[in-house]
């Protein structure tokens, strides 16, 4: 095998890899707001959300086709570019499983293109004229979605309980927390079903730019197989569950009855659908579903919000893109020698 075919096949298989831990990771974002309120067992929920991860993986590809090509002008051809994507996948990984294992809901995919626009930079500096627009890429594809992700999120799902809670006053509570579990059990499906639109199609687009970097396929629409393995991928992260995380979103920041967690999820993913559909901007999840927990949770008589713990997970998600863009070029320099005359 050639050199360019071995680091190719590295690659896919480490944009795999990634692909089940933010299948793991994010299942927990998908149901906690379910499993807290008992709307559905653990068993179940994990079920549903990687049927529905998987089925909304294959819906459609428009997402995945705008990241080929704003990712495409970051990254070199050949054996340059695999190095830089390699690095990147490494870096935002060991990000990835730190947070999971501090039970910390964080951004996969801001951190993964951190990471590739860290070691962006960082080839630029040395010299690389194919990389360009570093900063465009952390401006398009991780600040502006991580702040209109967190504030819509959370504003909407604020000011939703009020309406609701309206016009439910007349009913008993019994009726109202049965029929919101049973509305949270749709909103969970329907927060996989973004999961898919929204992280199965940026996986698709990672293994097409894998792909094209190698030289293994030309750029252009994602195809059935890229998509197929981009599906099996993630819904295998989300069966095997991340329940570090659920704890954290269910337990440790917000106090919320199935009321408000119905609100929470169905604000996440209906903006997980516009993101992916309308506007093709790639948004976070994690930072959809948390936000609205807090914003929903927050709309109560009594103090329910552990803001301690709350301005932890914010930290994490600002220190996200610096730690992911140091880490991306310090391993995209360390890497550089290697294989330097080939």
């Amino acid at each position: 095998m050639t050199l360019i075919s071995v680091l190719t096949a590295i690659a896919v298989v480490l944009t795999l890899a990634y692909a089940v831990l933010n299948g793991m990771r994010d299942a927990s974002t998908a149901v906690a707001a379910s499993v807290r309120t008992r709307a559905l067992r653990p068993a179940i929920a994990v079920s549903v959300a990687a049927v529905f991860a998987f089925i909304g993986t294959m819906a459609t590809s428009g997402l995945s086709v705008s990241l080929v090509q704003e990712l495409n002008i970051n990254v070199p051809a050949g054996v340059a570019g695999l190095k830089l994507l390699i690095s990147g996948l490494i870096v935002a990984g060991i990000w990835g499983i730190y947070c999971w294992w501090r039970g910390l809901p964080i951004s996969s995919t801001h951190a993964l293109l951190s990471a590739l626009a860290g070691g962006s930079g960082a080839a630029a500096i040395m010299g690389d004229e194919s990389t360009r627009n570093v900063w465009g890429l952390l401006l398009s594809s991780v600040i502006i979605p991580m702040v209109l992700a967190s504030i819509i999120a959370y504003v909407l799902s604020y000011l939703l309980v009020f309406p609701a809670t309206r016009f439910l006053r007349y009913k008993t509570s019994r009726s109202v927390n049965d029929g919101s579990r049973a509305g949270q059990a749709v909103a969970a499906g329907a927060v996989a079903l973004g999961l898919g639109l929204q992280d199965g199609q940026r996986t698709g687009a990672m293994l097409s730019l894998v792909l094209i970097t190698g030289n293994m396929m030309a750029p252009g629409p994602l195809t059935v197989a890229i998509q197929l393995t981009a599906a099996c991928a993630l819904s295998f992260g989300v069966l095997l569950g991340g329940w570090r995380i659920t704890y954290t979103l269910g337990r440790r920041l917000v106090n919320f009855d199935p009321l408000r967690g119905m609100i929470a999820q169905g604000v996440a993913a209906g903006m997980l659908f516009v993101g992916s559909l309308v506007v093709h901007l790639p948004l976070s999840t994690t930072q959809a579903v948390t936000s609205g927990i807090v914003g929903a949770g927050r709309n109560q008589a009594f103090e329910s919000v552990a803001w301690r713990n709350v301005n932890r997970v914010l930290w994490h998600w600002l220190l996200t893109p610096v730690v992911c863009v140091i880490g991306g070029a310090i391993f995209a320099l360390a890497v550089r020698p290697l294989f330097a005359g080939s």
